[in-house]
């Protein structure tokens, strides 16, 4: 009877993985990873439990962790990938997460493009701590089409970075890995990248750091005094969209500890920074202020709610502009994102783009169907409606202007079909689009082509001015153009 009349407490509902993560709907079957890749078979054991056999992984062996990262960046992503023994081994589905709500945050538009190459829809990335594993760069130029930096303090580090950069020839031009001197202060920087699991992990299999003995009292220096982060890192003249990091969590190895239950591998340098996480990323917010024209986003990864309290209040502190956060979820794990700008944000205009992000892919494609071909295509079909388009080789871009009643006619064509008779000249490298005829009355849209893998093509849509009242109606044609190119290459290859 006690119980009668007391409302039960709802449950707050725990976020989610990110929608647009492949994982999101469909986790990785180790049975059939193990069927197609024999080097995985080994680490796959089946449960009877319940009558039906369930494979499942030992988390707590290293090298089974490791694999399973390796096939799941070739099998899903077409990406060749490997670490030494004792190294932060990455988890893909954590990982993908923080590339996805990067993505949400560009696409947003809520802070301004901040050089040319941005302009052209070209993201640059700056990556603090790479790691031997380079995880970031490798998704983000395999997803997008990013271009970054990728920077790291340890030979070591550089070495297996550079190349698992070179191991992906289609991607490789699109990573610089970059070495950070050391000042011999330094306990991390090496790969901060690895601790997104819940450090739930991490073996000391590396030596112990002189200058950070295990039971020294870290407690009593909160500041950062390791190597260049951001400042002496990035050059003066270079310009970034974003930069992103996974810092070091822990001030000590004994707070690190070694969970018995999982093990992703872990140097303590990858690991232990006096101050921890909280120093670091404090670093990097001091570091922003002085580049604050040079990016558009500085980021971070969070392993603390309470970590992220403190970051926040300080941001606030250096007059940021903007601060947003996240939580990224795997499993029972749960980490959280840190991003903040100085750069005015834009005020949205009446009528601006839905918001769904203007891109799609064209998947399964025969090797003759290139991104030239894709590209010829985009300009086909533009022209077909009479609309003026330039079409940038170099830049694999197609740059398309129009006026209000142009668009309406492209609307009013229900035809998805793509005439390639239509005779045009392709242009050269163009500067930074002056070449578009521009006036009051009509608005440019640049459509980009970017072969992800072999057989797969990102196509993207960006405005050039996002103030433009035409916003709404080139989303609808973008649309449109989606139809038409799978109508014209993906049926044809199905």
């Amino acid at each position: 009877m006690g119980g009668i009349g007391k409302k039960r407490k709802r449950e707050k509902q725990r976020p989610t993985i990110h929608p647009d993560n492949k994982y999101a709907e469909t986790p990785p079957d180790f049975a059939h990873l193990a069927s197609l890749y024999p080097s995985f078979r080994p680490y796959v054991n089946y449960s009877t439990h319940g009558g039906a056999a369930r494979p499942f992984l030992d988390w707590t062996d290293f090298n089974a962790t490791r694999e399973l990262t390796r096939v799941l960046l070739l099998h899903n992503h077409s990406l060749r990938w490997q670490i030494p023994d004792g190294h932060l081994c990455p988890t893909v589905p954590n990982r993908s997460n923080y590339i996805h709500w990067l993505n949400d945050l560009l696409s947003s538009h809520i802070i301004p493009t901040n050089s040319v190459s941005s302009q052209q829809g070209k993201v640059r990335g700056f990556d603090i701590g790479t790691g031997a594993n380079c995880i970031y760069p490798l998704l983000g130029a395999s997803l997008f089409g990013w271009t970054f930096v990728g920077s790291d303090v340890t030979d070591v580090a550089i070495e297996w970075a550079t190349r698992n950069v070179n191991s992906n020839p289609h991607i490789a031009e699109s990573i610089e890995i970059r070495k950070v001197e050391d000042n011999e202060k330094a306990p991390c920087l090496e790969g901060f990248h690895d601790g997104g699991t819940r450090i739930d992990i991490c073996q000391e299999v590396g030596p112990s750091l002189p200058s950070l003995p295990l039971h020294s009292n870290v407690h009593e220096n909160k500041n950062y005094d390791g190597p260049p982060i951001l400042l002496g890192v990035v050059r003066d003249d270079e310009k970034f969209d974003f930069c992103m990091c996974n810092p070091p969590f822990f001030e000590s190895l004994e707070e690190a500890g070694l969970n018995p239950k999982t093990s992703c591998g872990g140097t303590s340098k990858e690991m232990v920074c006096p101050g921890g996480e909280k120093a670091f990323v404090a670093r990097i917010i001091e570091d922003s202020v002085v580049l604050k024209h040079q990016f558009r986003w500085f980021t971070s990864m969070v392993g603390r709610k309470s970590s992220l309290k403190s970051l926040v209040s300080k941001l606030w502190e250096v007059g940021v502009t903007i601060v947003k956060t996240t939580e990224f979820v795997q499993g029972r794990t749960s980490r959280w994102g840190l991003a903040w700008s100085f750069l005015p944000p834009i005020q949205k205009p009446s009528i601006s783009l839905p918001q769904k992000n203007m891109s799609f892919m064209l998947e399964g494609l025969p090797r003759q169907h290139g991104a030239i071909n894709v590209l010829e295509a985009v300009k086909s079909y533009f022209s077909m409606h009479g609309l003026s388009c330039t079409l940038n080789t170099s830049a694999f871009t197609v740059d398309v202007v129009a006026s209000k009643d142009e668009c309406d006619s492209v609307l009013k064509n229900h035809s998805p079909v793509i005439n390639k008779s239509i005779n045009f000249q392709p242009t050269g490298e163009t500067s930074n689009g002056l070449r578009l005829n521009l006036s009051s009355d009509r608005s440019s849209l640049r459509i980009l082509v970017f072969q992800q893998i072999p057989g797969t093509l990102l196509v993207k849509g960006s405005l050039q001015d996002r103030s433009s009242p035409l916003s709404g109606v080139f989303a609808a044609i973008f649309q449109k153009l989606e139809e038409a190119l799978r109508h014209e290459f993906c049926t044809k290859s199905a």
